[in-house]
């Protein structure tokens, strides 16, 4: 089997570690035998349906969120992205490119940033920084990680959020919600990496990224052990 992994925007949507998710998807998938191909789209790089099984998009200044907000629209790579998940391609987006496949992110200066409309949120730049480690109850069990945004993103209604926020500030310190899951779409804003520190998660986008490609497939468990006691620990610490 072979999965080709999808980097929106490394170039400029890559801070806080955000390359970790990357090679954690690939690890895991390298440790049970599959091969994996990673692909960088970005400005000026053509993208279509099929193009890739699995999409990363990382966070970025807001200057770099205006150049990918333009390519988005300009190049069709977010209509690409919506045809995907639709049906059902997984996707992990972080911080400001959760913002923006969103309805719109509307910065402290400059003009307001079309989404992609992905997820049913939109997110306004707050005056307060959001920063330090977080740890949020979703239906992936425990998920850890480390936030750093000003950004504030609400869900519209009838949205689906990750996960409840037990320890930090979430999507927009004031409800309690982290992220937003359409489909087999998830965004957050948890840096971290996310995924070396959540391998459950890890395996659940694996896991479908192979039955939208190959059918019901059986993922071959690895020995998460060392993994485990980490993520209890780091869950422990924080809450």
């Amino acid at each position: 089997m072979k999965l080709i992994i999808g980097y929106l925007y490394p170039d400029l949507m890559n801070i806080y570690g955000d390359t970790g998710n990357i090679i954690a998807l690939k690890k895991r998938c390298q440790w049970r035998g599959i091969e994996v191909v990673v692909k960088m789209f970005s400005i000026g790089n053509k993208m279509k349906t099929g193009s890739a099984d699995i999409y990363f998009f990382g966070g970025g200044q807001d200057q770099q969120q205006e150049l990918v907000a333009r390519d988005l629209v300009k190049s069709a790579k977010g209509k690409v992205l919506k045809s995907e998940i639709e049906r059902g391609v997984p996707l992990l987006a972080i911080c400001g490119g959760y913002q923006l496949l969103g309805d719109y992110y509307r910065p402290h200066q400059g003009p307001t940033l079309k989404g992609v409309g992905l997820f049913p949120a939109f997110t306004v730049a707050g005056d307060k920084r959001m920063i330090g480690n977080i740890v949020v109850d979703s239906k992936f069990g425990g998920l850890v990680g480390f936030e750093n945004h000003s950004g504030q993103t609400f869900l519209k209604e009838n949205a689906q959020p990750l996960g409840k926020v037990v320890k930090g500030f979430g999507n927009n310190g004031e409800d309690q919600t982290e992220g937003c899951v359409y489909k087999n779409a998830i965004g957050c804003y948890m840096h971290g990496s996310l995924l070396p520190k959540n391998p459950a998660l890890a395996d659940w986008l694996i896991q479908k990224a192979l039955e939208v490609k190959y059918g019901k497939v059986k993922l071959p468990k690895l020995n998460d052990q060392l993994e485990n006691q980490a993520h209890q620990s780091a869950i422990q610490k924080f809450s």
